[in-house]
């Protein structure tokens, strides 16, 4: 695929989810995981302030060994209330996580961070994507629980995987849900010069 890279960026995530998004939007970049605590981070703290301070710890994390490209962190969150829900360690705990999302509303935040060493721009944004499941069964609960898929995702679901059908409605970025805002993303790269859809003569 065509790149619209102008210049170098770095992808401060291991998310096989954000590596597809990126690389569907046509971006060039190289990954490199940000390796922080996050058990550092105060859960109690509201979830857009939470992901944005991650978002931020992992790309200047990154960033310190890339002086010359741009880096980009990102870090997803499920909030049911003011309730953070994590990644289920276990079956049990994603049956609990899914019983407490059946029925009802959650949101679904994605905060990104986008910054250089050289440079004095640091962009932080944070998208909050609405999703309503349809009343989940236990037999369903339990089913979906057995695949696998909700362990390594953010509220124990994955939307484009099985989950999907577990979603009943949504409102706002669909790729937010999935783990990165692509049209936020694109637009905030675009403002710092870090990528073009001019045709180079």
């Amino acid at each position: 695929m065509k790149t619209i890279n102008k210049e170098s960026i770095i992808l401060a995530s291991g998310s096989p989810r954000r590596k597809e998004l990126m690389t569907q939007a046509g971006i060039d970049f190289k990954i490199h995981v940000a390796d922080i605590d996050e058990s550092k981070v105060d859960p109690g703290m509201p979830a857009e302030n939470y992901v944005c301070l991650l978002s931020k710890t992992k790309a200047q994390a990154v960033a310190a060994h890339y002086p010359d490209a741009w880096t980009i962190g990102a870090d997803t969150i499920v909030a049911v209330g003011n309730t953070i829900l994590g990644k289920p360690a276990g079956h049990r705990q994603a049956v609990t996580m899914l019983t407490q999302l059946s029925n009802r509303e959650h949101s679904v935040f994605t905060a990104f961070t986008i910054t250089r060493p050289d440079s004095d721009d640091l962009i932080t944004r944070v998208v909050n994507t609405r999703v309503r499941f349809k009343a989940l069964s236990k037999d369903e609960i339990n089913w979906y629980a057995d695949t696998g898929e909700p362990y390594d995702k953010a509220g124990g679901y994955g939307i484009q995987g099985i989950g999907a059908f577990l979603v009943k409605e949504i409102s706002g970025s669909y790729t937010n849900v999935v783990g990165l805002p692509v049209c936020e993303l694109i637009d905030a790269l675009a403002s710092l010069g870090a990528i073009s859809f001019k045709e180079v003569k």
